[in-house]
């Protein structure tokens, strides 16, 4: 506590902040810090709330040292103030006790197609305007990707039940285990009276690399190792092919449950992650190779052709001889797309070449009524920016069946 009250007060209270600018989602930081301060704790966390409903996640997995952090002006001759734990200490504390205030029920429905941030975040949007909201969500547990795919060492499980608690308090159904293309479409949901509904399924189906032995019994892909560690047998020596947040995650915990030897290869000499995500790694006990093309998977491990640099750096050619990697199990790594069962299922729903839904600015599908925000939008992104554009969608949403109703 003595620490974050010291980091609060390192706060310059800038006239032009550039942490909030730098912020995805433009959270007031002076101000928050200021209420906190003034020991108005709660002013301060209904204040990050109204702005940010999942601050309680993002003060914990944002990139913070290239967004609020990272804009700090004390940063330029001292280190920066470190906002994400002041902004953890509020909204941690305040969360449980915050009453959300919800208008009267205003007589429509909306539907809400899986339960990641930004299912969350229009589901309380639209609640407190006086909606009945139910998500449905194909899994057993809400929180999408902040479940599923964060380890609980980045962000402990409990929160997204405190997230379920707070739900069910503003009147939010919840239909785990109930997937959308399946027994239920969208057209059912829509004969049902949902009124708009919003897609927010995220980006579950892996990528491959498209080399021979993907489908190998020691070969696995990272999104669905993270959804599940201990359901993996791994051996003692992991390899790990991509070099994003994702593969240092799945790097991270397969080294907490017991993986003794981790290798991370990357097919040239950079790492994608961020910065603080591979000192984390390399911490943790992960190591790197560089410059290495993936070839094929065999019982044995990856196979793997060697770059060849020119005096510039550049990569002019492969060396003959292919390069077996002996371990026991690889993890590949390498982005996620979306599933295509609401296309399938949806007469008229457009997605673009990679799969993701198309929409309007408004974040409208191609059929009237159904919006979409988040991952299955944009492919694979920041919580935090999946929130922004959520805000900016439930507006829309509400915006859509107000001049419906007026238009009947």
């Amino acid at each position: 506590m003595n620490y974050v009250i010291s980091e609060a007060e390192r706060c310059l209270n800038c006239k032009n902040p550039f942490c909030s600018q730098g912020c995805p989602i433009h959270t007031p930081i002076p101000q928050v810090i200021k209420l906190f301060k003034e020991n108005k704790l709660n002013e301060a966390g209904q204040l990050l709330f109204d702005n940010n409903p999942l601050s309680l996640v993002t003060s914990l997995v944002c990139n913070h040292a290239n967004q609020c952090e990272g804009h700090c002006i004390q940063g330029r001759k001292n280190s920066a103030i470190h906002i994400s734990d002041i902004e953890h200490y509020i909204s941690d504390t305040y969360f449980d006790k915050m009453k959300i205030h919800c208008e009267p029920y205003n007589g429509h429905m909306i539907a809400i197609i899986g339960s990641g941030p930004a299912g969350i975040t229009v589901a309380i949007i639209m609640a407190k305007k006086g909606y009945k909201v139910t998500i449905f969500e194909s899994k057993d547990k809400i929180g999408g990707v902040m479940q599923y795919g964060i380890p609980e060492f980045r962000l402990p499980r409990t929160i997204m039940e405190r997230y379920k608690k707070k739900l069910t308090e503003i009147g939010v159904s919840i239909r785990p285990n109930t997937t959308i293309g399946g027994a239920l479409e969208i057209g059912n949901l829509l004969e049902d009276g949902y009124e708009a509904i919003f897609i927010g399924t995220g980006v579950w189906r892996p990528k491959k690399l498209g080399v021979r032995g993907e489908s190998l019994g020691n070969v696995h892909f990272g999104i669905d190792y993270l959804a599940s560690p201990s359901a993996f047998n791994l051996g003692n020596r992991v390899a790990i092919i991509g070099t994003g947040n994702t593969a240092m995650d799945v790097a991270r915990t397969a080294l907490r449950h017991g993986v003794e030897h981790v290798t991370i290869y990357s097919h040239n000499n950079r790492l994608s992650a961020s910065l603080a995500e591979i000192d984390y790694a390399r911490l943790d006990g992960c190591e790197f190779e560089y410059d290495l093309e993936t070839l094929e998977f065999n019982e044995r491990g990856p196979v793997f052709k060697k770059a060849v640099r020119d005096e510039k750096d550049e990569i002019i050619g492969y060396e003959e001889n292919p390069v077996q990697i002996e371990c026991d199990s690889v993890i590949i790594c390498v982005s996620q797309g979306p599933k295509n069962k609401l296309i399938l299922t949806t007469p008229g729903l457009q997605g673009n070449d990679k799969g993701l839904l198309i929409t309007e600015e408004t974040g409208m599908t191609t059929v009237e009524g159904l919006f979409a925000a988040g991952d299955v939008v944009s492919g694979a992104n920041t919580i935090v920016q999946a929130v922004a554009k959520a805000k900016v969608v439930a507006e829309q949403m509400d915006e859509y069946v107000k001049n419906k109703n007026k238009a009947d």
